[in-house]
Order: structure tokens, then sequence, then C-alpha cells
């Protein structure tokens, strides 16, 4: 969750930013601090590479928890954790990391302590994360794995 909110303060916008937003706004501060502005200022240039690379990673990490993205991809999320059984998972800092045996990698963010713990001690993993995780927190596709 502080990573959220980090990259929502970075970019100006509210939770309730659609899609359209959150592009304008992207491409207002990329406009405003695109390096090749400071040809000449080379401490400015480095601030701005520095700068845009940070609203480039923020603007792809919200896109991806952006629920228009999630409404997009919800069949293949659906069939991925209905279908496939869970091979590994990481938990840091309220982020749980869930890597399905179909390859898939979602983070899951804003899990609480207490509620990583019980999923831990559950007796099946994918029946709590169903029941408990999937659809209660904000998640994202990181990646597929490939063979």
């Amino acid at each position: 969750m502080k990573r959220i909110i980090e990259y929502r303060r970075l970019l100006n916008i509210t939770p309730n930013a659609d899609l359209t937003e959150l592009k304008t706004t992207y491409r207002k501060l990329i406009k405003e601090w695109h390096p090749d502005k400071y040809i000449g200022d080379d401490e400015r240039k480095a601030e701005a590479e520095h700068k845009s690379k940070s609203i480039i990673e923020a603007y792809h990490f919200l896109l991806s928890i952006a629920p228009e993205t999630q409404a997009f991809n919800l069949e293949e999320y659906n069939q991925t954790t209905n279908t496939s059984g869970i091979d590994d998972y990481e938990y840091k800092g309220q982020t749980l990391k869930i890597i399905f045996q179909d390859g898939s990698i979602y983070e899951y963010f804003g899990i609480p302590k207490n509620i990583y713990n019980k999923f831990v001690n559950s007796s099946t993993l994918l029946r709590f994360a169903r029941r408990h995780i999937f659809y209660a927190y904000t998640y994202r596709n990181v990646s597929k794995q490939t063979a």
C-alpha cells in the first residue's frame, strides 16, 4: 500500500483517477521532466533523468492496478486463481507475492500480518486465498514465467 500511495503522490492523482486522467497526468509530467529539455545543464539533466524514470515506473505500476486494467484481464485472472495451484509465495511489507503453478505471478497489496499468518497456517493455501485474499485486496499481475 505504501508504494501505491507514494506513486499516486508522485503523479499527483487521487485514488479515484481513471485511466484517462492517469495517462494525461503522466504525459504532462514526462513532457515537463524530459531530460532533453536540459541540454548543457548536466545537474538538471541528471535530476530530470531520475525524475522521469520514477514517473514512468509509477505510471506503469498504477496502470497495472487500475480497475479498468483488472476488468480487462479478469477472465485470465479467474482462470489462474480457479484452476492453478499455488507453487510458492513471499511476504514482505504487507505485499504478498504468489507464484501459481501455471507460471503466473501476482502481487497482493495491504495484506495484514494476521491474514498472512492465517494463510500460511491454513490447511489448504489455495482455498484460504480464494476466500480471503484473491478478491479482497488490490492486486497486479507481475509476470508470467516461461518454462
